[in-house]
């Protein structure tokens, strides 16, 4: 008979090389590996305009910090792609993809993890181009600080005033200026001030306050790890001086959202027998408390936590970036894409809002056009009402807008199909950012900062679907339709127009029914309406919500102000009654 060798598996190998360690030895790599996850996290970003050394920066970064391994060194020196001057080419170290290395452009964004003695840092390196500003601005969602490349032979550029402009949208606490090449201009300090003054005023003006300005050779090493012989006039920091002395705020952020209204979305409904009804999520914001009252929304249901459940067992009370799974007293109707909230101070509630928006994608928004909207877990449909403005990344002018193109930045009005629960922005990043899909291809096509609520927001209205009133237009043949089909659109009125040689007269007032039923105003015009037809429209709309247009030119402003009193018209039946 054959013989069969044993072979050790992975964790008889780790116990075999433990027995071997010396019980001192063990005990001083635990120390180092308690020292290294007890030091402060430092997420940072870098942006910028193409070809301003980013990713030369990054690679110089990471070699000096002794942050590279001897083969992917020795690999990089060995590429037939070097567009440095000296042996190796930095860029190399970040620049990941074949045709990022090909093309010597960041496209994808590439993130890197060094530590050093005091801080361990995670770097999203993100492209300069404008094709790929969306890609800057997912990799700058989560930093925190920024830096932004200036190249000091060209000064700042329309795209470092995008990122720059992006990273104070996305209230990025610290933003650095590294103005990088001043060997191209022999560490000028005339060239090096005159950059200053221009970001700082941009800074200023975008009310960001915490900056820093470094000149450096990303190429030289200069400023980089190691303070310059070549610029004795600067006396500041190093880049990793600065990165590892700059106050980390995320820690004093996530006391105040500790210390914030509770929001917590929910993800997922956890049904797993009939005994167990649970809804899992994260917290967003406040402390999840066992007994405490919280407010289901948008159903406006108040009930108690009955339990918080985790996968290592059961807590009293969790706080923000926790998933949970959450047990109610009550047996409510809650799922995904809704909310439990502080009852004493709950989100905005609405369908109607107004954000700041940085388009990504080459086909323009456009007024009118609907599309996905994603916000913590709630899918909805949004539509966007009106651009405000956009703004010119030159003179950071607020310029009228018909629609937006690919990476520009604006303010808009939108409206969405549901209401939903949010808080702006600038209070809490979590409820007050979404993501805009398109509804087809479901690429990415914005991202959306929310700035405040434009409509009602009180819970009992939101939900109370039998508030809404749908009237019927009755417009003469000469008049026509587009005039009213263009008002009712501007005032987000849901309508349908019963003009169609397939409808009889007899079913009109069927038709007219269904579109009720359907939530729509109902439009109709072409001809006279029979009075059996009439009849047979009043049994389910009484009169006082009819609006008669006359024949001739629509009077635009008699037609708006008939429809606002029909469109009240419910709410005095229900005071009368």
């Amino acid at each position: 008979m054959g013989t069969f060798t044993h072979i050790k598996t992975q964790a008889e190998v780790a116990g075999t090389a433990a027995a071997h360690v010396p019980a001192h030895s063990t005990a001083d790599f635990q120390a180092f590996l308690d020292e290294h996850l007890q030091r402060e996290l430092l997420r940072f970003t870098t942006a910028g305009s193409v070809d301003d050394g980013k990713s030369t920066l990054i690679g110089r970064l990471l070699h000096d910090t002794k942050a590279v391994y001897d083969d992917q060194l020795a690999s990089i020196k060995q590429s037939r792609v070097n567009r440095a001057a000296g042996p190796i080419d930095f860029s190399l170290l970040t620049d990941g993809l074949r045709a990022e290395r090909e093309q010597g452009i960041t496209i994808d964004v590439a993130y890197r993890y060094f530590s050093t003695s005091k801080r361990k840092f995670i770097i999203a390196d993100t492209p300069g181009h404008e094709q790929y500003t969306r890609n800057m601005a997912t990799g700058a969602s989560t930093a925190d600080l920024a830096i932004v490349l200036i190249d000091g032979s060209k000064g700042l550029l329309s795209q470092s005033r995008r990122h720059t402009y992006i990273a104070s949208l996305l209230r990025i606490p610290h933003v650095v200026a590294a103005i990088n090449k001043m060997d191209l201009v022999n560490y000028d300090e005339a060239a090096y001030k005159k950059i200053s003054a221009d970001f700082l005023e941009l800074a200023a003006r975008l009310g960001i306050k915490k900056t820093q300005v470094i000149p450096l050779s990303a190429l030289e090493g200069d400023n980089v790890v190691t303070a310059s012989t070549h610029m004795p006039w600067y006396t500041g920091p190093t880049l990793l001086e600065y990165l590892e002395t700059v106050p980390i705020e995320q820690a004093a952020e996530e006391q105040n959202r500790n210390r914030a209204s509770l929001r917590f979305p929910v993800q997922l409904v956890v049904r797993p027998d009939a005994n167990f009804r649970g809804f899992a999520g994260q917290v967003a914001s406040g402390v999840l408390r066992v007994g405490d009252e919280v407010l289901a929304l948008p159903s406006g249901r108040k009930t108690h936590i009955d339990s918080i459940v985790t996968y290592d067992g059961e807590l009293s009370e969790v706080s923000v970036g926790r998933p949970v799974t959450v047990r109610l007293k009550d047996e409510i109707d809650l799922s995904r894409g809704e909310m439990l909230v502080s009852p004493d101070a709950p989100p905005k509630v609405s369908r109607n809002f107004s954000a700041k928006v940085v388009w990504l994608h080459a086909d323009p928004l456009q007024p009118g056009r609907t599309y996905l909207a994603k916000h913590t877990s709630r899918l909805v449909r949004v539509r966007a009402r009106a651009i405000h403005y956009r703004v010119d990344m030159h003179t950071l002018e607020q310029l009228p807008a018909a629609q937006l193109e690919m990476n520009d930045i604006a303010s808009v009005d939108f409206v969405s199909n549901l209401p939903i629960m949010f808080d702006s922005y600038a209070i809490n990043r979590t409820m007050g950012s979404m993501i805009l899909i398109d509804a087809v291809t479901h690429a990415t096509v914005g991202a959306v900062m929310i700035e405040r609520d434009l409509g009602t927001s009180t819970v009992d209205l939101v939900v109370a679907p039998t508030a809404q009133v749908h009237p019927l237009i009755l417009a003469q043949a000469s008049t026509g339709t587009r005039g009213i089909v263009q008002i009712l659109r501007e005032r987000n009125v849901p309508y349908v127009v019963l003009d169609d040689p397939y409808i009889s007269a007899s079913a009109l007032g069927t038709a007219v029914r269904v579109a009720q039923l359907a939530g729509r105003t109902a439009v109709c015009s072409g001809g006279a309406i029979s009075k059996e037809t009439l009849q047979q429209i009043e049994q389910f709309l009484p009169q006082a919500r009819w609006i008669q247009v006359p024949a001739g030119p629509l009077d635009p402003t008699t037609f708006i102000q008939s429809l606002d009193q029909v469109l009240h018209w419910e709410g005095a039946e229900g005071k009368q009654s």
